[in-house]
């Protein structure tokens, strides 16, 4: 018999490569390898991370692949249908990326209200800030509104009010009535998303992006916002409308908002010159999740998770499909 054949799609930490090549029964190929372009063909299994889109028709091509998995969380890049109908198992690494991702909204919401990177620009660029007219705005003791109160935005909860002692609003249409309360985490369950955006100081969305959820943050939705509250958005790209935001911002109807998570990514010049001429604006190229130790942790899950399906094994950890 043929010993399987594994693709890395996407750049992983070589601690997951490691433990791929070191699994005597698999054939491992990378993403800067020549053979890469025949994955179709040969593939029984594949990893692959955000950058990379597992279509239908590669799904139809991909005769031998048994196991697609993804580092982190969000799969909008896989069509699970086309995998369940070609009978594809697929998988994510869940809960590991967690930390990492709450621990950036903390440090994009800082910078932006602090003006971190405001300034630096401009000290970059050789201009002169003027302390008394550069203020910023603390977030010690506001209130925080969390849509989507998963693992992500739990741990969010608990950064805020360790860190800022934070007033938390929680805000999830389908999460359990006791969803927090089981993990003790002080808030106040918002019984609407408007509720939410009329007296959070702050905030965060911690959410996937499904039919229901694409564009839930709309012009109407902004303008329910205090003018001195901000956004951040480390989701996923199309959860807030892009035109209305920055229509919102240049009338600085609201201090400002911080992305990680565009429509188009990596974002570029060309598509968002006109966010990077504000600044009241950050924008990062979705890499809440990039920290050395997480990128270890993950790579290592997903590629666990790959060598469990090939070997037949059951309850594997992160199966969508």
């Amino acid at each position: 018999m043929t010993e399987p054949t594994v693709y890395i799609l996407d750049a992983y930490h070589s601690e997951a490569i490691s433990l791929l090549k070191s699994t005597p029964w698999i054939d491992t190929i990378l993403w800067d390898d020549s053979r890469k372009a025949n994955w179709r063909h040969h593939a029984h299994g594949i990893l692959v991370r955000s950058e990379t889109s597992i279509t239908a028709e590669d799904f139809a091509q991909a005769k031998h692949l048994r196991v697609v998995v993804k580092q982190g969380v969000g799969v909008d890049n896989i069509d699970l249908a086309a995998a369940r109908a070609a009978g594809v198992a697929v998988h994510n690494t869940p809960g590991l990326n967690s930390e990492s991702v709450a621990e950036f909204t903390l440090a994009l919401a800082l910078s932006l209200s602090r003006r971190v990177t405001e300034t630096d620009r401009v000290l970059r660029s050789g201009g002169r800030v003027v302390r008394s007219q550069t203020l910023g705005l603390s977030v010690f003791g506001k209130t925080v509104g969390i849509v989507g109160m998963g693992n992500i935005g739990k741990i969010s909860a608990r950064k805020w009010i360790a860190a800022c002692e934070a007033k938390v609003i929680g805000y999830d249409p389908v999460a359990p009535a006791d969803v927090w309360e089981r993990d003790k985490i002080p808030h106040t369950r918002a019984a609407t998303l408007d509720e939410l955006l009329t007296e959070s100081d702050v905030v965060l969305l911690h959410l996937p992006l499904l039919e229901s959820t694409k564009g839930l943050i709309g012009e109407r939705e902004l303008r329910l916002m205090k003018e001195s509250a901000i956004l951040i958005n480390a989701a996923r790209g199309g959860i807030v409308d892009e035109k209305s935001l920055l229509q919102v911002l240049r009338e600085g109807k609201i201090w400002g908002a911080a992305m990680d998570a565009m429509e188009i990514e990596p974002p570029t010049l060309e598509a968002y010159g006109e966010f990077f001429e504000l600044n009241n604006v950050i924008i990062t190229p979705h890499i809440g999740a990039s920290t050395v130790d997480n990128q270890i942790n993950s790579g290592v899950a997903a590629a666990k998770a790959l060598l469990a399906v090939l070997e037949g094994k059951a309850d594997v950890p992160g199966k969508l499909v």
